[in-house]
């Protein structure tokens, strides 16, 4: 008659062991899964440091330059100014150099309003010194710089009241306008599309690592418990058994007496 309790408090032990089934029990991590994970933080890292990187930039000086509207000017007049500009340059890993250059100033007259200003090559041009047409890339040679600005000049001198495409600003009161602009949409397109997807590639591989532990942990929880059902369940039948026949044997003794 203690075959039932007996089998039932089994039961209970099998049951009660908290170590397989503790909610809090991790699985350890393969060196694989903890190099994924570093390579998707890795990946975000990088990306949050393109962005800050291409937006200081490239994205600022876009949107300086879509404020500005697409007009038409016409050259009127292109000269050298006397006083080169300071400038430096260098030649070597420890080695500093002190050089001039030749300021180029372009005037134009712009169609739509009619008034007279200085024509600019590009955004960053206006940003390095607003008084020159271009700032070239600073040398010892001087002839050469000054050649370059000579047929900038004779360019211009050429376009005398031919009219082409330039960009003023509306909400500036400064009389200065740029050829062309530096950044346009497609620029701008990849400096947040290939961050975006670098960012999202590293969440998704951290992420895909997560679930896959996640996983492995729940598979591991229901490998346990199935085999605690199983371990239970057979001594208890086989005392279940064992009683029945128990049962039969003492009725047969009782009706043979």
């Amino acid at each position: 008659m203690t075959a039932f309790p007996a089998s039932g408090k089994k039961r209970e032990t099998d049951y009660s062991d908290g170590d397989p089934l503790d909610v809090h029990k991790r699985l350890p991590s393969s060196a694989g899964e903890d190099r994924a994970v570093m390579l998707g933080f890795a990946m975000m890292g990088f990306s949050v440091l393109m962005f800050f990187l291409l937006g200081t930039t490239i994205l600022k000086p876009f949107m300086l330059s879509i404020q500005r509207e697409e007009s038409t000017c016409a050259a009127i007049h292109t000269d050298i100014m006397d006083d080169w500009l300071d400038c430096a340059f260098t030649c070597g890993v420890h080695c500093r150099g002190q050089g001039k250059y030749p300021c180029l100033r372009v005037f134009v007259n712009l169609s739509h309003s009619g008034q007279k200003a200085l024509l600019h090559y590009n955004e960053e041009a206006v940003q390095i010194n607003p008084k020159c047409f271009y700032t070239p890339k600073c040398h010892q040679d001087r002839n050469d710089l000054l050649n370059s600005a000579l047929d900038i000049k004779e360019f211009f001198d050429h376009k005398n009241g031919t009219p082409f495409s330039c960009f003023y600003s509306p909400a500036s009161q400064s009389e200065d306008v740029i050829l062309i602009k530096k950044y346009d949409q497609m620029a701008i397109f990849h400096c947040l599309f290939w961050p975006s997807l670098t960012l999202l590639g590293g969440a998704l591989i951290v992420g895909m690592v997560r679930l896959t532990q996640h996983l492995s942990l729940l598979c591991e929880k229901y490998s346990t418990v199935v085999r605690d059902e199983v371990g239970g369940k057979v001594p208890y039948i086989k005392q279940h058994q064992f009683k029945l026949c128990s049962m039969r044997r003492s009725k047969g003794r009782a009706e043979k007496s």
